[in-house]
């Protein structure tokens, strides 16, 4: 067995204060074969490999990463593939790792990623026991996420899923969804949205957009949600919740933005300005760039051979870490809003811009539009911020916006200047069809 390495002497000057690694200790396999995933390709990477992280690698990365962190607190992220494919025992042994190795007695938060499929009460016992976040994975009501999301032999999985969360929830464990965002569920944002919020009982959630290339120059996969239904999809959301549940719903795509107005970091790799501190831990003890960037030109080594905190200060994953922002087109420096956006994430910069330049994010027009489109509310809430009141407050505001819009409407001739302030005439805008406040975009796009 080979020896463990240890801690540089010194800390390299270009580590990063807090490390956060995504691993996956079952690789990419995984007991669904969801049809849009684009890690079950990974497999490939490793021909013969069992997929099993072993123990001296798991031991490895629980010491190392609390030997990384600068601060008081240490993050044991696990994903996969399915993780929970590796048997409670495993967890348990990890846990019994966190105890030898948390020498600095450093606050662990521990998440785990799964689709809940295999989840059972005694599993559940242990998550709850040990304080785990689970993510779950589910995209909407059943026939949203049967489209894509199915097993070896093509069945559908909610209902399984589902039972899954049930345990989650008899056994009081903190849970969020994870909902992707695609071609079968993007019409539907608001069907989608109210029930996580009402069916499901849902208070954090994650929307993430499944994009995902055929090959260079070929396009996107028929899964892969276009990019003006995904700015659509996330307007629509945002007015529901914006006008009921800010406060009480937490959806991390608007908590990240509200962060950038207020101006501190949005705590989402996606809209930071730079990357680099998410690596991602193959069940071997390869590490890379990203979960994203798990390929060959982004591996930077193996923990058994080289500290974690070393491979994060290599100067490729510096450069890749700042290529995000030094990267980004003149289309991109010159939007309004690049402060919120910062182009995204880089595995999705294969589009053209008007202008002709190169390298633009395949959801810009998406992301252009929902930003512009939640302006006016994260304002106001960045004022109440600033004064020390809840965001929620921004509620009532909407709603007397709302109430003054609708009396405009109603008192708008069909020949009249529509009150959305297009310059077209009522009757041939918002007046051609049914409208309603509570419909209508809580700001001006």
């Amino acid at each position: 067995m080979p020896r463990s390495p240890v801690l540089p002497s010194s800390r390299p000057a270009d580590a990063p204060p807090a490390l956060h690694v995504l691993a996956k200790p079952s690789g990419p396999i995984c007991n669904l074969a969801c049809t849009y995933c684009f890690f079950l390709e990974k497999e490939e990477m490793y021909p013969g490999d069992r997929f099993r992280m072993s123990d001296e690698v798991l031991e490895n990365y629980i010491r190392q990463q609390f030997e990384s962190q600068s601060g008081p607190v240490a993050t044991l992220a696990w994903q996969g593939g399915e993780p929970t494919l590796m048997g409670l025992d495993f967890f348990e042994r990890a846990v019994d790792f966190e105890s030898k190795h948390n020498t600095s007695e450093l606050h662990v938060e521990r998440a785990i990623q799964t689709n809940g499929t295999l989840l059972d009460d005694q599993w559940c016992e242990f998550l709850a026991a040990n304080q785990f976040l689970v993510g779950i994975s589910i995209d909407g009501p059943s026939e949203l996420h049967d489209a894509y999301r199915v097993d070896k032999r093509g069945e559908p999985t909610h209902a399984k899923a589902l039972r899954g969360l049930e345990l989650l929830r008899k056994h009081k464990v903190e849970f969020n969804i994870l909902c992707t965002v695609h071609e079968a569920n993007s019409a539907h944002p608001t069907e989608v949205y109210r029930y996580f919020r009402d069916e499901l009982g849902a208070r954090f959630i994650q929307f993430i957009p499944i994009v995902e290339r055929l090959g260079r120059d070929e396009g996107v996969t028929d899964e892969s949600v276009r990019p003006e239904a995904w700015g659509e999809f996330l307007c629509a959301v945002f007015d529901e919740w914006v006008r009921n549940d800010v406060g009480t719903v937490f959806v991390q795509s608007f908590d990240a933005a509200l962060a950038s107005w207020v101006g501190v970091p949005p705590g989402v790799c996606i809209f930071n300005e730079t990357c680099g501190n998410g690596l991602a831990l193959a069940h071997n003890g390869d590490v890379y760039s990203c979960d994203h960037f798990v390929d060959p030109d982004h591996l930077l080594g193996n923990l058994t051979e080289t500290h974690l905190i070393e491979l994060a200060a290599r100067p490729e994953q510096v450069a890749f870490g700042l290529d995000k922002r030094d990267g980004l087109p003149k289309y991109c420096l010159d939007c309004d809003v690049r402060f919120a956006c910062h182009g995204e994430c880089p595995k999705n910069r294969f589009g053209i811009a008007p202008n002709g330049d190169t390298g633009l994010n395949y959801l810009c027009e998406g992301y252009r539009r929902f930003f512009r489109h939640i302006d006016a509310p994260m304002r106001a809430m960045a004022r109440l911020y600033d004064m020390g009141k809840p965001p929620a407050v921004v509620m009532a505001m909407v709603a007397e916006a709302d109430a003054a819009i609708e009396a405009a409407y109603s008192a708008t001739g069909r020949n009249d200047p529509c009150p959305c302030g297009s310059g077209a005439k009522y009757k041939h805008c918002h007046g051609s069809h049914g409208r309603s406040a509570s419909q209508r975009p809580a700001a001006r796009s």
